[in-house]
């Protein structure tokens, strides 16, 4: 489980990589459940939370970068 810290300290880039590769590992387990090949079922859940955080934060700098005055 990654801790949101860990998470802000990243950039926009390492996010969106670090996310396309929970996805990646997300399918794997849903794929591994389908065939009942799956032992560490709690590792779904904390993918996707894991998911849940880099999207928040993503759409927390979106929105901070969003409301901020243009000179």
């Amino acid at each position: 489980m990654t801790k949101i810290a860990d998470i802000r300290a990243k950039t926009p880039d390492e996010l969106q990589t670090q996310l396309l590769d929970l996805r990646k590992e997300q399918f794997n387990l849903r794929f591994q459940r389908a065939t009942g090949q799956l032992e560490a079922t709690g590792r779904i859940k904390a993918v996707r939370r894991d998911i849940a955080r880099i999207k928040f934060v993503l759409h927390e700098r979106k929105r901070s970068a969003a409301s901020q005055p243009k000179a």
